[in-house]
């Protein structure tokens, strides 16, 4: 008797590499989407999307690394969906709020970060870590994309919350983003967060930490992400020291064990 056969979109083998592009494809709609609110001026709504693309975008590799389901075709989704999310949408956010009121200038800015987001992810891509230099995972080149979409659009962040300085800080918008467009495709050693190890013991901490993190984002959504945007400089400089020092430590470590002819 003759078997049936079952329909099967993909087969199963391949069934893996599913859920990983699937959030990808999910994090390109959340930036597109935050465009369009944008030039609804509901600004709030905009900038809550791009938090949901960065924190898709976070996953997505995790998860593809998780259950095996890393592939070429993801990581060259996942580089378009980053341009799409964290070079053009917070650009055109921005352009929509402050910069289209400095005519030109303020449009060249918008293109200038632009183009360093998409020259950041190019060299992202062609970055190749030797085995002998392991270390070097845990920092980026520069500010990755998703961070630096955060970092400009902290005036805006600014203006949603509840904060008051008694400064017009959407004055400092075009600055800041030239400023945040330097970071993105400077050499400057940057945190990636990718391999933190936690002591079983400290866990429970870790898991504290998220938590006060995820309620503080629901309820004071606005003000953790300015707090959050402002720590991130401030780790700026700590990851540079740190870089140095395991750089340093790694060449005594060679020198020492080099071999005398």
């Amino acid at each position: 008797m003759q078997e049936k056969k079952t329909f099967k979109i993909v087969s199963s083998k391949k069934s893996r590499y599913l859920l990983p592009s699937t959030l990808t494809l999910i994090g390109v709609c959340l930036g597109i989407s935050s465009i369009k609110f944008s030039l609804d001026q509901n600004y709030s709504l905009a900038v809550v999307l791009l938090l949901f693309a960065a924190l898709l975008d976070g996953l997505d590799g995790r998860v593809a690394r998780l259950i095996d389901g890393t592939s070429e075709f993801g990581k060259e989704l996942d580089s378009l969906t980053d341009f799409v999310s964290f070079g053009i949408a917070p650009a055109f956010i921005l352009y929509f709020w402050e910069l289209n009121n400095y005519g030109k200038i303020g449009w060249a800015v918008t293109l200038i970060f632009s183009v360093c987001c998409v020259l950041r992810l190019a060299r992202f891509n062609l970055t190749k870590i030797s085995e002998q230099e392991q270390w070097r995972a845990n920092f980026f080149e520069g500010v990755p994309s998703p961070a630096g979409a955060g970092l400009v659009l902290l005036p805006l962040i600014y203006e949603l919350s509840n904060f008051e300085i008694g400064f017009e800080v959407k004055n400092i918008t075009p600055y800041l983003a030239i400023f945040v467009s330097i970071l993105l495709i400077s050499k400057v050693p940057t945190f990636s967060f990718k391999k933190i190890k936690i002591q079983r013991k400290l866990t429970i901490f870790l898991f504290l930490g998220i938590g006060i993190i995820s309620i503080s984002l629901i309820f004071f959504t606005f003000e953790t992400l300015l707090i959050m945007g402002i720590g991130y400089f401030l780790l700026i400089p700590l990851s540079i020291l740190s870089y140095r020092n395991k750089n340093l430590n790694k060449t005594s470590f060679e020198d020492e064990h080099e071999d005398i002819l």
